[in-house]
């Protein structure tokens, strides 16, 4: 039976024993992020605490900590949903198979939106901010956050919900300048619906009406990150994967969740932006403090049994990979027609997913003569010119027909065989002063850098090395790791300003042999080589994160 509240979810993983208890008291402050991030990386339950300090209501965080807990949650609806997102790849499949495709075809119709005319469980009653669970995860993060929020908009002088964004952006609720129980700041970044539609009532006199949902149906939570096609509604998804239509209603101008544990409703204040932050985020480093839009509260109502679900964010893996998994899941279907010659792509988890892509797409634009990177070259920059994988950073992409048995889930593979085969002076494509990932801070600023593609197609040209290379290292190289074949790490100084990096990078090349070094196409400059090669994560989340 589908979910009709997160309650009846947590009772039924505690019924079948994926959930835990705890029944103590637990601290808001760092101690409920550490017993998370403890449990989930030993692959735990999920966790129910019973007692948050400061708060008189519970809370829940983990529920996705697991792709076999996922698929246990939408087991009545994830294969329809698959089929239903199938179709939209590839409508002539209801022609070739109709006695598996028709039944999809009324999934969908019954997942539109309803109005709740009578029964609003979530406007049972109405709080505080302050009296919400203050979840502070990190210690310099710079006060609580709602880390699982699903933040709903519309564009001006619009009801029609099918025309709505649900989306998922940082809230913070208390600390630095916001006025208690007043305000909230609103984290949005770039290439996010919510930016269109406040751009749209920065023209208009109307206010910027905002509503964010905590809770509810697990589906919901999922829907408000889910990257899908053009002409698919976040709340028709919402339907579809938690097999009850998404119920809502209006009150005073805002939307609620019919069905949510809370729902914060406030304006947008015009021109008013306050700092917002730090806060440790997915990358595994801290996002800094910046100014941004900030939310006027007006009511957050709840419930009548509500659960606060968090989750906490950090260097990957953490729960919020488990959506990655999912989300290929289910959207793996599209990726052919959403970007034509793709055949595969991931966004790399360890890297903190946006700042490495691997792809394999098709060379196919001159098969009369030898092999180069051409129409893969079209393909990347499709990929970088669209959605979530615009944000990119590092897109590594080779062809298909060099071996059909790529694979980029294979990372340490696909790695070896992009430095086997790249050529420095034809294969690496650079995009300067251009937009990057607001949560990336290597770049010139906010929002602002660069990124890189590295594109190759035809036969290897080098054999990749093992062997520690015996060099005459300058004396700012204090330690020489191989991590893998091709791959080495050098220790070198910490990074104080850019002119001295760039004298120290031109006084290690120039002390090195490179005929010595042709077995080595990739060569990293960190403060810790021996920690970069510990594990194929640490080298992955080193090199590509904040370089």
């Amino acid at each position: 039976m589908p979910y009709s509240s997160l309650r009846d979810c947590v009772t039924d993983l505690e019924q079948s024993g994926r959930l835990v208890i705890i029944k103590d008291p637990v601290e808001p402050r760092l101690e409920m992020a550490a017993i998370q991030r403890r449990v989930n990386s030993s692959g735990g339950p999920a966790l129910y605490f019973a007692q948050v300090k400061g708060s008189p209501f519970p809370a829940v965080s983990n529920l996705y900590g697991t792709l076999e807990r996922m698929q246990f949650i939408f087991r009545h609806s994830l294969e329809a949903v698959q089929k239903v997102v199938a179709l939209k790849g590839d409508p002539t499949l209801l022609l070739q198979r109709p006695i598996r495709y028709v039944p999809t075809v009324f999934t969908a119709f019954r997942a539109f939106p309803k109005r709740a005319r009578f029964h609003i469980p979530v406007a049972h009653s109405t709080t505080d901010l302050s009296k919400l669970p203050q979840i502070v995860s990190w210690v310099g993060d710079g006060g609580a956050f709602i880390t699982l929020p699903q933040v709903i908009t519309l564009p001006p002088g619009i009801r029609q919900l099918m025309q709505a964004n649900l989306g998922m952006y940082r809230i913070q609720i208390s600390g630095n300048e916001y006025e208690v129980d007043k305000e909230a700041g609103m984290h949005y970044q770039i290439h996010r619906g919510i930016g269109v539609h406040h751009a749209m009532y920065n023209e208009r006199d109307e206010p910027f009406r905002v509503s964010i949902f905590v809770g509810g149906p697990p589906a919901h939570t999922l829907a408000a990150i889910m990257p899908l096609p053009e002409g698919l509604s976040e709340l028709t998804f919402a339907g579809m994967l938690g097999g009850r239509r998404f119920r809502y209603t209006w009150r005073n101008g805002y939307v609620l969740s019919a069905d949510a544990d809370f729902c914060i409703t406030g304006t947008i204040m015009r021109d008013v932006k306050k700092p917002e932050g730090p806060f440790g985020d997915h990358l595994g480093y801290y996002s800094l403090k910046h100014d941004f839009p900030v939310l006027k509260v007006d009511t957050v109502y709840h419930r009548k049994d509500p659960i606060w679900h968090f989750t906490v964010v950090g260097r990957p893996p953490q729960e919020d990979s488990s959506f990655g998994h999912l989300i290929h899941e289910i959207a793996g279907p599209l990726l052919p027609k959403e970007f034509p010659g793709i055949r595969e792509v991931n966004a790399v988890d360890a890297s903190g997913v946006h700042p490495l892509l691997l792809a394999i797409g098709s060379e196919r634009y001159m098969p009369f003569r030898d092999r180069r990177p051409e129409e893969i070259l079209t393909q990347a920059n499709h990929l970088l010119g669209k959605g979530q994988t615009s944000l990119a950073k590092y897109l590594l992409i080779a062809a298909g027909g060099d071996d059909p048995q790529l694979t980029t889930k294979d990372i340490p593979a696909f790695l070896h065989f992009i430095l086997s085969r790249f050529d420095p002076t034809r294969d690496l494509h650079f995009q300067t002063k251009t937009t990057i990932d607001t949560l990336d801070y290597s770049g010139t600023g906010l929002n602002e850098g660069s990124k890189l593609v590295i594109a190759v197609c035809g036969a290897p040209k080098r054999i990749l090395s093992h062997e520690l290379p015996q060099l005459n290292y300058p004396s700012l190289v204090k330690d020489v790791v191989v991590v893998a074949p091709g791959i080495l790490a050098l220790s070198g100084p910490t990074h104080q300003d850019d002119t001295t990096t760039q004298n120290e990078v031109a006084q290690l090349e120039s002390s090195i042999d490179q005929n010595l070094l042709r077995g080595f196409p990739l060569i990293i400059l960190v403060d810790d080589a021996r920690f970069v090669a510990a594990s194929f994560n640490n080298f992955l989340w080193v090199t590509f994160t904040r370089s």
